[in-house]
């Protein structure tokens, strides 16, 4: 074990270990109560309690520090479960990246809830790479398509350049905003919002929903669609924890898993437009541009550039990933 997973675990374990006991099985995601992750686990942890006799402990953003932080107790086991996009896990697992290849997930969402349910190459090639980390992959599930906002109107690929964007600590994310002209700048979320006030960056992407909870249209001015892609997130369950448990309990959570995904899809249905009225409320004078086809012709030149990346990057496991999942967006998209 690292020394700063060490420490990240000692902290864990002095804030969470006098209240914990066998019973106690213990969450903790990237967003709060409020937001598409908390959501998610509100309801996984309901589905939970009313069948077992287990008591899900709940700890959203910043309780036990950041993203890198609560996959390390994850996987120490000091976390029974922990949410975490293959944004962050593709530092562990490198084939993750492939969810930031540009425009290769639709923005129809109907298309994708039938994509996450039935993918071969999640529900089955990824479940193999998440295990060879302690990790048991349950579910992955989208949170919205994802927006760009900034300090300038974005309307093309140029209007990005030396734009300082803030990217999560990707390699794939980072090659992605270089391809459209920008400067890749990874950031930690927590750093994001002084960030973009204090002009460190101009830029950064998220879902609509959490463009509202979080502030950020605060301090940018321009929301710009140019359907270059779609949130995705996961739960994982620590391995050793999950395979050691009765096969009534492991039913249990794939039942609360199965239950959570079914609320979360409909959850999502016109969250976007709704979060973005909020946001147009609380500032009128924000703009907002869905960019037309015509003019994503660079970002989408830019994507394939993206891929070839991510091959090299990966290699043949994520060649077949990628190719694999193509197929399943195929067979998606016929309903």
């Amino acid at each position: 074990m690292s020394i700063r997973k060490l420490l990240s675990a000692t902290a864990a374990l002095a804030l969470v270990g006098s209240v914990a006991s066998a019973d106690t099985w213990r969450y903790a995601f990237e967003e709060s109560l409020e937001e598409v992750q908390g959501q998610f686990a509100q309801k996984f942890k309901e589905h939970v309690e009313a069948n077992s006799d287990h008591e899900i402990q709940l700890f959203p953003f910043g309780t036990l520090g950041e993203s890198a932080d609560i996959m390390e107790q994850a996987q120490a086991g000091i976390l029974q479960f922990v949410n975490q996009s293959p944004g962050f896990t593709g530092s562990l697992i490198p084939e993750a990246q492939v969810f930031f290849v540009p425009y290769l997930l639709p923005t129809d969402q109907a298309q994708l809830a039938r994509f996450y349910r039935d993918s071969k190459a999640i529900n089955e090639d990824f479940q193999g790479l998440y295990a060879e980390q302690g990790l048991e992959l349950l579910q992955m599930y989208p949170e919205g398509e994802v927006a760009m906002t900034t300090k300038d109107p974005v309307n093309s690929c140029e209007d990005l350049n030396e734009v300082k964007f803030r990217v999560m600590t990707n390699p794939l994310l980072v090659e992605s905003y270089r391809a459209f002209g920008a400067t890749p700048t990874p950031l930690p979320w927590g750093e994001v919002y002084g960030g973009l006030q204090t002009n460190i960056i101009q830029g950064q992407e998220n879902p609509t929903f959490f463009l509202f909870s979080t502030k950020i249209y605060e301090v940018t001015d321009h929301i710009t669609y140019v359907g270059h892609n779609n949130f995705t997130t996961a739960l994982m369950a620590n391995l050793d924890f999950y395979e050691g448990l009765s096969e009534e309990d492991q039913a249990v959570i794939q039942e609360a898993t199965d239950v959570a995904y079914e609320f979360i899809v409909d959850y999502q249905k016109g969250l976007a437009d709704s979060e973005l009225a909020k946001i147009m409320e609380a500032k009128p004078e924000m703009t907002v541009t869905v960019l037309p086809e015509e003019d994503r012709a660079c970002f989408k030149a830019a994507a394939e550039e993206v891929e070839a990346k991510f091959i090299e990057m990966t290699g043949e496991s994520g060649a077949a990933i990628l190719e694999q999942m193509k197929a399943d967006l195929a067979a998606a998209a016929e309903g």
